[in-house]
């Protein structure tokens, strides 16, 4: 398994992760970002790239309505995704993510129905250029986060995989380890991020290693599921930030480098 960090698109940022002795980077472009100014920057991604010897390992984008209120993929949409994947074409970054919304007015049937078509198009998209898609369980304007969607949608599309992250199973009172289980051989990216809850409340989202997941089963299972893809740390605390912020993401790091037996 890899280790590497969410992180902007700028050149600072892959200088950052190799300092820190990470082995990528995840970028994130998601609703209100400029799908066109990313697209541009590819050239200037992939010399950053080569520069650092820090790789892409992940491009997803969030937050976004893909299905409209009569059930059809919006086609703007759909070719922001498509850009996207070019651009971890280029870069040699074999995961994108994305997710699809609930749309109120459709039933529960024709709502899977539509997530299937859409990730069916970005699948057919992408595949040809060596990228995979995967969706996410983050529950942001999508609702393919758990095993009934999974069962049916991933159970239709053999190839879309899931980019799984323990906090939001736990925040939504779901089984983070039973899922990864079940469902662990379709992981393609984690994300590493804290949780805390006390007395059935979200508090904060500590640095991982520094909050109430259990990591080290969680790796472990990671293993016996064959896991071999990123885990990508995902700094989410309003009271981790500045030097106390900088502090908990080395923190993860070295919790996380122990665990996967790396050399500091």
């Amino acid at each position: 398994m890899q280790l590497g960090i969410i992180a902007s698109p700028t050149e600072a940022s892959f200088q950052r992760a190799k300092q820190k002795g990470l082995d990528f980077i995840e970028l994130c472009v998601n609703e209100g970002q400029d799908v066109q100014a990313f697209y541009q920057n590819r050239k200037d991604l992939l010399k950053w790239q080569e520069q650092s010897n820090v790789r892409v390992a992940s491009i997803g984008r969030w937050k976004s309505l893909r299905i409209d209120k009569e059930g059809n993929v919006i086609k703007e949409e759909l070719e922001r995704c498509y850009r996207l994947i070019d651009v971890a074409s280029e870069l040699g970054c074999s995961n994108f993510v994305s997710g699809c919304n609930y749309v109120d007015e459709l039933s529960y049937y024709e709502n899977c129905t539509a997530a299937i078509n859409f990730f069916t198009l970005l699948i057919d998209y992408a595949k040809p250029k060596g990228v995979k898609v995967s969706s996410y369980n983050c529950r942001k304007v999508n609702f393919v986060h758990n095993p009934e969607a999974w069962k049916i949608i991933h159970g239709h599309l053999k190839d879309l995989g899931i980019k799984f992250d323990p906090s939001h199973s736990r925040y939504f009172g779901g089984d983070y380890l039973q899922e990864t289980l079940d469902w662990g051989d379709r992981f393609n990216h984690v994300h590493l991020k804290g949780s805390m809850i006390i007395n059935g409340e979200r508090v904060d989202d500590p640095p991982a290693g520094l909050d109430q997941t259990d990591w080290k089963t969680f790796i472990s299972l990671l293993r016996v599921k064959g896991y071999t893809g990123g885990l990508s740390i995902e700094p989410h605390s309003p009271v981790w930030t500045d030097e106390l912020g900088e502090q908990g993401v080395d923190y993860t790091i070295a919790y996380m480098k122990e665990l996967l037996f790396k050399k500091m």
